[in-house]
This record gives C-alpha cells, structure tokens and sequence, in this order.
C-alpha cells in the first residue's frame, strides 16, 4: 500500500487536562507529511475530524467527565475509521488524547469485518486503558478504550447503541505497563489479553515480545492496528505527556518495535495519541513521535536526519 491518509483528531475532553488538542498540528509542524512523502508514500492530508453533537450520552455515574463530548469524538470517529479502513490506503489518526481509539479502533474493528479479516491491535502504553465506566477512578474517559474495543459492557452511550463488532481481547497485545488500577488489572487478567510490563521487556527483550504476536497477526490473515501512545516512551526522551511514567521504553526499544512492524507488513493502521504540545521542549516529543512514524514506514535509524535545535 503506497497511499497514506492523516486525519487529525484534536481530542483533550479525555485527558481532564488541556493541550491535546494541539497535537495534530504539532506533528504537521514536525513534518510528518514531508517525511513521509520523502519515503516515496502519497499522503494526503485531510485536515481534522469534528465532534459530532450527542446530547443523548447521558453518565451513568457522576465520576465521569466530559461524557457527551467524548461521545462525540466517539461517532465522529467511528465514522471516519470504518470508512478509511476499507479503503487503499493506510489511515494515522494524529491525536489528540488516547480517547479518541474509542472510535479509530472499534470503527477499524467494523472495517476488518466489512473485509472479512479478523483485527489484530497492538497497545503501545504505559496504561492499559481498561477500566469501565464503572472502576474508572478517576473518570477521564482516556483511560477506557481498550475495555470499550474488546467489547466489556455498560458502554453503550458512547455510541448510542452496543458497539457493532468488537476486537477480540486475546487478539490484543499491550506492551510497556507501568501503571494499571487494581480494578484494571482485575478486568485484564479475566479478559485473556496479552500484557507486558516494563520488567518483562527488560528480562526477554522487546523482541522476542513481540514476535510471537506478529507471527500470530500473520498465520490469521488478520489486519493490525497499532496505538503508539507518548507515554509508552520514557519521560526523559518524551516528556510531552501529561501522564508521565517514569521507566519507558528507550529510543532504540521504540524504534525496534516500529522496524519489527515495518518489516512485518501487517500494519493497516495507527494511532498517534496524548502529545501534549503545552508540555513539550523545543518540540522534542512532536519530532520523535514523528521519527518512530517514519521508522514504521521504513526508514532506518541510520537515514534519521541530523535536526538543529
């Protein structure tokens, strides 16, 4: 697939903290069109989604913030991803807080099934994202879209509806972990999904991690979403974030992974979430965010140009 498609997805009423919304034009100011272009891709860039209005997306529990906004991103979303999932070319939503895979990934889920393929996701995070709307503590609904993707129940505001094809919980791998809820954990473990933790990366290696579940993607025909989420990257490299953790993944593990997934070919999708301008240096996150795309799309560590600051 040569084509690639940006849709920006200026989304922070998730994250209960401002700049995220600021994000989609950060990578564009990075020169994420450019770069890739420069790889031989056709990319067309088509500008940012808008919240659809849902006035029907009521909380079913005071904790929750911004619901009916968030609900919105969710259709708005959803629309935007079961419509680009089926066509020739390979969508990146430009984020933006990692609410808005409540509607990339179960809208890219509706798109595999349109195509007959099952759909494969891989969670790169710190966080797993799985709690419900009723063990969120916190109630930012950042902290939910897996839970809602693999189909946990008592969601059904987000879309109005049930949500109409659901990923596959033992179709999911989270790499990175460094901080999930008690609740969160609870729900993981029944759920059969595949999580690793920072300890395991540091004791196997990121690699022989991930191969497994690239060889599975493979022998199922699947389709593969990947969630690249800022805070799966240690602060010190990435600080552009506001749910920061110390202990992430280093530069050479991020782009391993995004070179494992280049060579792999299985990836139809991304997810680029939680870059918060605001909190950046110099644009330091916006140009490794940028650089790790690149990585997926086939550049080597050794083409990387040399940026001033």
């Amino acid at each position: 697939m040569n084509r690639i498609v940006l849709l920006g997805a200026p989304v922070e009423e998730g994250s209960g903290r401002r700049g995220c919304r600021m994000g989609p034009d950060a990578y564009r100011t990075a020169g994420l069109l450019e770069d890739l272009s420069g790889l031989g891709f056709e990319v067309e860039d088509l500008g940012n989604a808008t919240c659809e209005p849902a006035p029907d997306a009521v909380a079913p529990n005071s904790r929750l913030v911004e619901l009916e906004r968030v609900a919105g991103w969710t259709r708005a979303l959803h629309g935007w991803a079961r419509d680009l999932g089926q066509r020739d070319a390979f969508p990146i939503y430009l984020g933006g807080d990692h609410s808005l895979s409540l509607g990339t990934v179960t809208g890219q889920a509706a798109a595999a099934e349109a195509l007959g393929r099952p759909l494969f996701v891989l969670w790169l995070d710190a966080h797993s994202d799985f709690n419900t709307f009723e063990t969120t503590e916190t109630g930012h609904l950042h902290g939910v879209p897996l839970a809602f993707a693999c189909g946990l129940p008592g969601f059904d505001a987000l879309l109005g509806r049930p949500v109409p094809s659901v990923v596959d919980p033992a179709n999911v791998c989270i790499l990175g972990l460094r901080s999930v809820d008690k609740a969160e954990r609870v729900l993981l473990r029944r759920s059969g999904t595949e999580a690793h933790d920072m300890r395991a990366i540091d004791e196997a290696g990121i690699a022989r991690l991930l191969e497994p579940f690239l060889e599975t993607v493979a022998g199922s025909g699947g389709l593969l979403h990947v969630s690249l989420d800022v805070d799966f990257l240690d602060p010190g490299i990435a600080p552009a974030v506001g749910t920061t953790v110390p202990g992430g993944a280093t530069f050479r593990e991020a782009h391993l992974v995004m070179e494992m997934l280049h060579d792999s070919r299985l990836v139809s999708s991304l997810d680029l979430v939680e870059l918060n301008p605001f909190l950046d240096d110099r644009g330091q996150t916006a140009r490794l965010m940028v650089d790790l795309t690149a990585s997926l799309f086939g550049r080597q560590v050794l083409d990387r140009p040399t940026r001033g600051h």
